[in-house]
């Protein structure tokens, strides 16, 4: 299969491009920049110049594809409206772009859209007034071009993909235990939070690609809810930082904006057991506190 890709350049692109090349596909990948070009490049796969701005940039993309994997998503946090604006113009070209071929279309959302206290499943309705509600019109416009004629599905991620590198949600908890001198969870640190490690993740998108349903709302989830006390004290131990619990107002400012503040006081348990028996897909890889305590999130940054 020939696969169009946006965001193969991004935190978790590179290793799905590399999965995909790997399971014989072939990649075309969304290229912004010159460095995004050179990424996809030395992973094996061609780039397409263009960005999620550039309609006319992704429908040559797709049009030339036998299958679409759009991971990209930007923009400002302080303009969600915006992000979701684009996302949902960007989703609504590619899917026309493929519009009663059959050909597959998989589109990516977050298990923070979830309603929150519970554990939630694949068939769970996501929660219009949450924290990650800017998704939903993502996750909806993909879904709807199941009924014409494309074979469209959602993987929602958990809100931690981890591996090396990992600059998103962990990495910004570590980096702010070592700039100031404490790892802080928010009140008694007992929410839980979904969790899959990027290598899994890869290999669910290619899955999804080759064989999930149209329709299907799958969850990229290995460890179903991780209690964040957890993770804030094995990030403490790794630095010899105290652990330390902070009110949500207080966290509000200890964190780099009262959105992560939010995020990480959220509690958001997530099953994924439809989503392994309907593709087979089996996660293999370290569980997040394994990989915090023996991968590179500890390692001193270098000088």
């Amino acid at each position: 299969m020939h696969v169009f890709v946006t965001g193969g350049s991004g935190l978790t692109g590179p290793t799905v491009v590399a999965e995909l090349i790997a399971a014989g596909h072939s990649v075309t990948g969304l290229a912004r920049s010159d460095a995004a070009a050179a990424r996809l490049e030395s992973l094996g796969a061609t780039p397409h110049r263009g960005s999620l701005d550039d309609l006319d940039s992704l429908r040559r993309g797709a049009e030339a594809a036998d299958g679409v994997l759009h991971m990209a998503f930007g923009g400002d946090f302080a303009d969600p409206d915006d992000m979701m604006r684009r996302d949902r113009a960007a989703i609504e070209t590619l899917g026309r772009t493929l519009e009663g071929s059959g050909r597959p279309f998989v589109s990516t959302s977050g298990t923070l859209v979830m309603p929150a206290g519970r554990e939630t499943t694949e068939k769970d309705e996501p929660d219009l007034d949450g924290i990650a509600a800017f998704r939903i019109p993502g996750e909806r416009a993909c879904l709807d071009f199941a009924a014409r004629g494309v074979r469209a599905s959602v993987v929602r991620l958990a809100p931690t993909v981890h591996g090396p590198r990992d600059y998103g949600f962990i990495g910004m908890l570590v980096d702010t235990a070592r700039k100031t001198g404490r790892s802080v969870y928010v009140g008694d640190g007992a929410n839980r939070w979904p969790a899959v490690h990027r290598q899994d993740a890869a290999v669910l998108f290619r899955l999804a690609l080759e064989k999930a349903p149209a329709g299907s709302v799958l969850h990229g989830v290995a460890e179903s809810g991780v209690p964040f006390k957890g993770i804030a004290e094995t990030i403490a131990r790794g630095l010899s930082l105290p652990a330390v619990s902070l009110t949500p107002d207080e966290a509000a400012t200890h964190f780099p904006s009262p959105f992560m503040a939010t995020v990480y006081g959220f509690d958001a348990p997530v099953s994924s057991t439809h989503t392994q028996d309907l593709l087979g897909w089996s996660p293999a890889h370290p569980a997040l506190l394994d990989d915090i305590e023996h991968g590179d999130y500890l390692t001193p940054p270098a000088s």
